[in-house]
């Protein structure tokens, strides 16, 4: 039995938080709620974020940092993306020489354009050997419920990654591997800015033929992006790419739909705040998305789009207008 702290009691952590229980590990996870976390202790559930759900009854959670801190060389960060430098500062000195942090986190700091691997490592000052993530097509109530699913476990080197598979694995949760941390991670962080779009579209009551435009044009621009920057492209075509676009840009359970929805019925960025109040990483991420592409010399029409409209510079509908209106050239992928 390994012991492993999970950092954040979100629906996201207490989601990763079961998985690992039901992998035979013991599990400490912190959160600051002192009502949730009195809840997962003491009635093992989570209402707030995850209704309906029955925990481990051998999951525990603490809103002590220090004793989290202590529990473990292992920890799981399920903290949301623009907030995690500020907890990394408060708790890096305080990490054990040789922990292993493990990112779930999807999104691309606004400030530094750093993914969050990146973030880790500027932060805690650890080899990059012990950071790793798990991403993929895993939404979380669905995850709870615990319905068939797989993710991608990646680091940079093989053996990480096959220990990060080995904590993750359950009879419902397959986990693969894969030593292309770079790819997995722009994918997974990337494609909230492309769910966003389709429910834009969906909120303008287009259908079928609109939303796979965006998803398969989206995926290009996504697979391109990540190749610039060195990545394997067939990372994008995999759980960590593809599966997670088709999940977060499909399923009403994604936060990026829904707020891409409410933008796309009601027009405006006020409409939508006011329909989903929820930090939606898609909003966060969507300019710094397309500072990156510029940086590297690669067009992603697709992401400007989104940004466009996410900061208020056109409508959903003169977005659309705009992109049927570029230029069709060669659909080879990579080009």
């Amino acid at each position: 039995m390994t012991a492993i702290c999970v950092l954040g009691a979100g629906a996201w952590g207490t989601t990763m938080g079961q998985v690992l229980a039901d992998a035979s590990n013991d599990v400490l996870i912190w959160g600051r709620n002192n009502s949730v976390i009195e809840e997962i202790n003491t009635a093992h559930t989570n209402k707030t974020y995850l209704p309906n759900i029955s925990l481990p009854s051998q999951l525990r959670a603490t809103h002590s940092i220090d004793e989290a801190l202590a529990h473990s060389t292992i920890f799981v960060l399920a903290i949301p993306a623009q907030g995690l430098r500020s907890r990394l500062v408060e708790w890096k000195d305080a990490f054990p020489k040789d922990a292993t942090l493990i990112s779930t986190v999807k999104g691309i700091e606004v400030s530094t354009l750093m993914r969050m691997s990146e973030v880790v490592l500027d932060v805690v000052k650890i080899s990059p050997e012990q950071v790793a993530i798990i991403t993929g097509p895993n939404l979380a109530h669905e995850l709870a419920l615990r319905q068939p699913a797989a993710a991608v476990a990646a680091a940079n080197t093989q053996a990480l990654a096959e220990r990060v598979q080995e904590l993750f694995t359950t009879t419902y949760y397959r986990v693969y591997t894969s030593t292309d941390l770079l790819g997995c991670e722009m994918a997974g962080a990337v494609k909230s800015v492309i769910a966003l779009g389709v429910g834009i579209a969906v909120g303008m009551d287009l259908g079928e033929n609109t939303q796979s435009m965006l998803i398969t044009r989206g995926l290009n621009e996504v697979t391109r992006l990540a190749a610039a920057h060195g990545a394997n492209p067939l990372s994008t075509a995999g759980l960590a790419g593809m599966g997670d676009l088709v999940a977060s840009c499909s399923s009403p359970l994604s936060r990026n739909r829904t707020f891409g929805e409410a933008l796309g019925r009601g027009g405006s960025m006020e409409y939508a705040r006011a329909q989903v109040p929820s930090t939606v990483e898609g909003v966060a991420s969507a300019g710094a998305v397309v500072e990156l592409a510029h940086r590297v010399g690669v067009e992603v029409p697709v992401i400007e789009a989104v940004a466009d409209v996410v900061n208020g510079t056109v409508t959903p509908i003169q977005a659309l207008n705009r992109l049927m209106e570029i230029s069709t050239l060669s659909e080879d992928f990579i080009k």
